[in-house]
């Protein structure tokens, strides 16, 4: 084990390629008892091969509830963060330590708890996507999916700070009639659509529903038909009549989009850029091979500090209580 190199942030260890790494994979978290959490925005190989897959409410519930002893998480570095938090005695495994996130990136702890500080009678709350010291300066975690509802259950005349991301809590404020102070963050992933593109692309496919994440700008969303979660982007592509949908979110959950409605046309969104899809760079770091090769070894391992496990536990769970109460 100590001859493994994670210089990199992955493990460097040569496969042989005549394996098949589904199957090792499947055999390897039998016998370790491990389990494979997976991001929607995953490789369509990853997603296959995971044990769950979903957005991050979803994710956080099954890192509360999973018996095994292993927790792999192919997703971000605050995402096996939270199953770390949440289950501080099993074994957490990221396949790349690098697998970052430029929304908890925009966030650095001790401005935000300068920001918080400046605004002491608000009550904070804020989205999965940030670190663990983020959460630890916080009330209440929220994901895109029960934001609504946890915002709601706060009296009208509740002052909030909401982080890190300002399209999200944009969104929230206008949806909710609120007047939310908002941290100057966002996501990368989310900001890079052109409206200019998307009015075109939608010129020339005229039958096709706009579906877009609350983490887009909003001028974006005010073009959208439909928006939601990543969770909630995909159960509404199920059960509409429509057949053709604009996706504005990362391009991942269309594989999952396409399984489950395989009669039904997925057109991934422009961005700013040459490239004719929007990719998360922090997500596409994982790997097949870096998944095979981290549950062989048991490597990167995350560690994390105890005292910091004990106060960001606090508002996650409380938002797994508010999301229980809310049937989320």
């Amino acid at each position: 084990m100590n001859s493994i190199s994670i210089e990199k942030g992955y493990v460097e260890k040569k496969i042989d390629p005549t394996l098949d790494l589904f199957e090792e994979i499947s055999h390897l978290k039998k016998t370790k008892n491990a389990i494979i959490l997976a991001h929607y925005y995953q490789n369509a190989d990853i997603q296959d091969i995971a044990d769950y897959i979903g957005d991050s409410l979803g994710l956080a519930q099954q890192a509360e509830k999973t018996q095994a002893d292993i927790i792999l998480f192919a997703g971000v570095h605050f995402m096996a963060e939270t199953a770390k938090i949440l289950n501080p005695s099993k074994k957490v495994l990221i396949p790349d330590l690098k697998a970052g996130c430029s929304l908890a990136d925009s966030c650095p702890p001790n401005d935000f708890a300068a920001f918080k500080a400046s605004h002491p009678d608000h009550v904070v709350l804020t989205y999965v996507n940030c670190t663990a010291e983020i959460k630890a300066l916080s009330d209440v975690i929220v994901t895109s999916t029960n934001a609504e509802q946890i915002v709601e259950s706060f009296p009208k005349d509740q002052k909030i700070i909401f982080a890190p991301d300002k399209n999200l809590g944009a969104y929230l404020n206008k949806k909710t009639g609120r007047n939310m102070v908002l941290w100057d963050g966002s996501c990368m992933v989310h900001e890079i659509f052109s409206l200019e593109k998307l009015i075109k692309l939608k010129a020339q496919n005229p039958s096709a529903k706009i579906i877009a994440h609350p983490e887009c700008e909003a001028a974006i969303l005010e073009h959208a038909d439909f928006i939601g979660s990543t969770s909630a982007l995909l159960a509404y592509t199920k059960k509409t009549e429509h057949k053709e949908f604009i996706v504005l979110t990362e391009t991942g959950i269309i594989y999952q989009m396409q399984k489950a409605s395989p009669d039904k046309t997925f057109i991934p969104a422009p961005p700013n850029n040459n490239c004719a899809c929007n990719d998360c760079p922090y997500m596409k770091l994982n790997t097949l091979e870096k998944i095979y090769n981290t549950l062989k070894y048991e490597q990167p391992e995350l560690h994390m500090d105890p005292l910091l496990i004990e106060r960001a536990k606090k508002p996650i769970l409380k938002m797994l209580e508010l999301s229980a109460r809310f049937g989320l």
